[in-house]
């Protein structure tokens, strides 16, 4: 079973994407995304498989929660530096996770 201090090791983040790109060279349909974190942790850049349940349009501006602590990924020619939280929707597509409310960039889940 976890404990509180499991949980505590991740550093969950909001961000709000400024940037997405089609990702062709993935495995799967994903799209690369450029996302601001604010001040203390700036721009980074994540790989998510999002195509199926939103459109770059969408994406655009939306904040999401994202785990800024894990090391960065290289999936196809792209390094994910941040790993984008979803649930997935009942074919299995990936639905973003983010706040109800506006929150401030850089803010930490606790």
């Amino acid at each position: 079973m976890a404990e509180i201090e499991d949980f505590l090791t991740l550093d969950i983040r909001t961000g709000r994407i400024i940037e997405v790109q089609d990702f062709p060279e993935a495995r799967k349909p994903a799209y690369k995304l450029k996302i601001d974190f604010g001040e203390l942790l700036g721009l980074k850049k994540s790989c998510a498989q999002l195509t199926q349940n939103y459109t770059s349009y969408q994406l655009m501006g939306k904040m999401v929660l994202c785990i800024v602590n894990f090391p960065p990924r290289q999936i196809a020619k792209e390094i994910s530096e941040v790993l984008v939280l979803g649930v997935p929707d009942n074919r299995g597509n990936c639905v973003l996770l983010q706040p109800d409310r506006i929150v401030p960039t850089g803010a930490r889940v606790y």
